[in-house]
């Protein structure tokens, strides 16, 4: 299953059409082509900063879409809204994790962004996962983002992630203590990994304790929308004929248990290295011979 996603524009024509919201600004140009000595005139020239275009974009909004961080700074300290919402809710924020500007996101989140939005809706760790910018993914985390936002329709950051097929997402998500087992309507990420034909996410999720036999609404297992004899149906049929090994077992029992704390209670344990980078997933050290 692929999921894609743009900007309602329906909206923004009717509105516009109504007289609710302004052409694109000199402002939006300037923002969004990184302009940062015209737009720098413009602010001291009086302009609005906070003016709004067709879908309820604004300047910010722009220079964050196209990751222009020395315009996002200066619209910041002139004083635009940093959490402006358009049309589809989306904030600076959000287009700046899309875009993958991790200037863009360090310079919003110094300016007060809101990291976490109501329940049910899409969040700027979705729009990371979206697309595929696992170093926003681990930034947002690492400032607290709610790894299982759930939006009625795409699901957890990690549905996104898998759907998407973005591997260091996925598996920056599932380090960090993502519910692996987490379901949209009973379909868990495997069931998007088996829709992708992705035999190496399958083994990354079943890795991190993803269930092979959970059913999804439609009482089919992930198993069901792999193609019989791919590669991602033999791997599926492997793991639901082969348990665990008890190690696997017990590093998934303990991060189930801890959940996000995993990582930090592992290392307190006073256990030996190897095992600590066992239940850490942290790879093996290279040895030089």
């Amino acid at each position: 299953m692929e999921i894609t996603r743009a900007r309602p524009s329906l909206y923004g024509e009717i509105a516009h059409g109504l007289g609710f919201w302004t052409d694109r600004s000199a402002v939006h140009e300037a923002a969004a082509q990184g302009r940062a000595l015209q737009l720098q005139q413009l602010i001291q020239g009086g302009a609005a900063v906070n003016i709004v275009a067709v879908d309820s974009i604004t300047p910010l909004h722009e220079a964050c879409i196209q990751g222009q961080a020395q315009c996002v700074r200066l619209l910041l300290d002139a004083g635009a809204q940093v959490d402006a919402r358009n049309i589809d809710g989306s904030t600076p924020l959000c287009d700046a994790c899309a875009a993958g500007s991790l200037d863009c996101v360090k310079l919003l989140l110094e300016y007060g962004a809101t990291i976490n939005p109501p329940l049910f809706t899409f969040s700027p760790l979705h729009e990371a996962c979206m697309g595929g910018n696992s170093d926003c993914v681990q930034l947002m985390i690492d400032r607290g983002a709610f790894m299982e936002a759930h939006d009625c329709h795409y699901g957890t950051p990690l549905h996104v992630a898998c759907a998407r097929q973005h591997y260091n997402c996925v598996k920056v998500l599932l380090i960090a203590g993502a519910n692996v087992n987490a379901s949209k309507l009973h379909e868990t990420a495997l069931h998007h990994a088996a829709k992708a034909n992705n035999a190496k996410l399958i083994e990354l999720l079943v890795e991190f304790g993803g269930n092979v036999f959970a059913r999804d609404n439609l009482n089919k297992k992930p198993i069901h929308y792999a193609g019989v004899g791919s590669a991602s149906y033999l791997c599926l049929e492997f793991f639901e004929n082969t348990p665990l090994s008890l190690q696997q077992l017990s590093r998934v029992a303990l991060r189930r248990t801890y959940g996000t704390k995993a990582h930090k209670v592992v290392s307190e344990l006073g256990l030996p290295t190897r095992i600590i980078n066992f239940l850490s997933y942290n790879p093996h050290p290279t040895v030089e011979i």
